[in-house]
């Protein structure tokens, strides 16, 4: 459950450290105190997106800190432990959002995307807005709420998996099928190119060999009459460099008979006249092995020219025409074996269909199973919070025949009456705005029940009822919270009356600036805001008294 909520900085808060406990927190407080900004805390943590406005005017950034205990969070813990993230029976959230810059997430002191905070959100808190019915009305949300309830969750994911591994082969047979008409101009053409290339003898080409070659035979003047220079200067001129190193050595092998200590200087000359004999051997061999050729030049010349033609009309690199011919002939391989290609991806797609259909009905199998277990609690809710003659069903339309869906083969319609006598209408047309908010709570007590989420977060849903119903509602409230927390803004003293805690959200003008500040109340203070919600401009003793019975009887 979350133990701690701390804000620094975000909207009309300025500093604010809140210990939260487990069961039924009501927050109450004038219209207007601040109350949302707690929620909207809430969900900038647990991965909503940031918007910088937000950050109270005159500060850098925005820091919004949850502490929760995981001992009733097992499948938050589970969540922790496989994505490396876990620390003891605790979690650590923190959201910051910087004026300039970029924010930040952090789980237990490690920075983590916002999707990773999302997803480990999921397993820690639920918020329902104040408009969560008109959610409700929508077919994917009533399709979700009946698969968490029947913990058919995993099963859609694979009914889900599936009809994506069917989309990708149908779409590439769609394609195939739509180049087919092309095929036979594609064919020719490419026919024409790969013979051009195999005329040309690229498929083993080695081009720069070829080059190498041909810059050696065009200066091959130069490299002769460099080498016959290099050797005449070596050896053969008056004072050639062997000579003069011949020299050396004789004179230091004299010298080193006087002077011992010269004997590595010698070692290192003899060395280099090794290294000159050796160095004269070679080039006088690759001056009496080359020879001019005129021809071979010339047919250097026109395969060149040849393969750079080809290359330009390829628009591709000389380099480059073997595997360009390879890719080709793949192709062309392709097209020919189109129909091949057609015929295999149809058996395969025949068996993904199967697989799609077999999961899928085993989905709508369930659905149907749970449709009615799930109809008769929410009926049963109905009636309890002030619907007696209220009727609810879930309507599973199976079309086992249709084109594969993502969400599968089922039309799922939440269907309701409030009157008898009536036929049951789609969720979205029931009129009342005080029905639908008490059908919101009971089809989110009722799904929820199923669902090990530690903290659930309401946000007036009770608008629009009052009398013995808000009685009704803060007493489910109230049970819900016997196994877990459950915060709940309200404007209802008939609701907040009930709760096992009570924070007051106020305004204060500090500095000549708004701040918002909430105050855990108790015992005359609990009694006086009962008292201020229960109405009227001035609170009397028979107001106050009233605000004492509700406390009293729910005591």
């Amino acid at each position: 459950m979350l133990t701690t909520l701390s804000i620094r900085d975000l909207a009309v808060v300025r500093q604010l450290d809140l210990e939260l406990e487990s069961g039924f927190t009501a927050l109450t407080g004038e219209t207007g105190a601040g109350k949302s900004i707690l929620l909207t805390a809430l969900g900038l943590a647990l991965g909503e997106k940031a918007d910088t406005d937000r950050v109270r005017s005159g500060a850098e950034r925005a820091e919004v800190i949850l502490e929760f205990d995981l001992t009733r969070a097992p499948e938050a813990a589970r969540w922790l432990e496989d994505n490396d993230l876990a620390a003891g029976d605790t979690c650590l959230i923190r959201r910051t959002l910087a004026v300039k810059g970029r924010s930040r997430a952090y789980v237990n002191d490690r920075p983590v995307t916002l999707q990773t905070l999302q997803a480990l959100g999921h397993t820690l808190v639920e918020i329902h807005g104040q408009h969560a019915h008109l959610r409700l009305c929508q077919p994917g949300a009533q399709r979700r709420l009946l698969d968490r309830h029947g913990g058919s969750e995993a099963l859609a994911a694979e009914v889900a998996e599936r009809y994506r591994r069917w989309k990708a082969c149908h779409d590439r047979l769609q394609a195939l099928r739509q180049r087919s008409g092309d095929q036979a101009l594609r064919e020719d053409f490419l026919r024409f190119q790969i013979e051009e290339l195999e005329a040309a003898q690229v498929e083993d080409l080695d081009y720069e060999a070829l080059v190498a070659e041909h810059t050696r035979l065009a200066n091959l003047d130069r490299i002769l009459t460099t080498l016959q220079a290099q050797v005449y200067e070596l050896y053969e001129a008056e004072g050639a460099v062997g000579e003069r190193l011949d020299r050396a050595v004789r004179e230091m092998e004299t010298l080193c008979q006087w002077a011992p200590e010269l004997g590595e200087a010698l070692e290192l000359l003899r060395s280099a006249q090794i290294q000159l004999d050796e160095a004269g051997h070679s080039l006088r061999q690759q001056r009496d092995g080359l020879e001019a050729d005129p021809q071979r030049l010339a047919e250097l010349d026109a395969r060149l020219g040849q393969l750079h033609d080809l290359a330009r009309k390829h628009q591709v690199k000389p380099g480059e025409l073997p595997a360009h011919l390879e890719a080709m002939r793949a192709e062309l391989h392709a097209l020919t074996h189109q129909e091949q290609q057609v015929a295999e991806l149809e058996a395969q797609l025949q068996v993904l269909e199967q697989d799609y259909r077999r999961k899928a009905a085993e989905l709508s199998a369930r659905r149907q199973r749970h449709a009615t277990a799930l109809s008769d609690r929410i009926t049963g809710l109905m009636r309890e919070l002030g619907m007696p003659h209220g009727e609810f069903s879930i309507h599973v339309s199976s079309e086992p025949e249709a084109e594969p869906r993502p969400e599968g083969l089922d039309w799922i319609a939440f269907l309701v009456t409030t009157n008898p006598g009536l036929p049951p209408r789609p969720l979205a047309k029931v009129a009342s705005g005080g029905e639908l908010s008490r059908l919101s709570l009971a089809i989110q007590v009722a799904c929820n029940e199923t669902r090990p989420v530690p903290t659930l977060v309401f946000d007036e849903v009770d608008t629009g009822i009052g009398g013995g119903v808000a009685q009704i509602v803060g007493r489910r409230l109230r049970e819900l919270g016997g196994d877990r927390q459950i915060l709940c803004v309200t404007h209802l003293p008939q609701v907040a009356a009930q709760a096992h805690h009570h924070l007051q959200v106020r305004k204060r003008v500090r500095g000549g600036r708004s701040e918002t500040e909430v105050t855990l109340l108790r015992g005359k203070q609990r009694r006086e805001e009962i008292a201020r919600m229960l109405g009227g401009l001035e609170i009397t003793p028979q107001t106050l008294a009233h605000a004492e019975e509700m406390l009293q009887w729910n005591r």
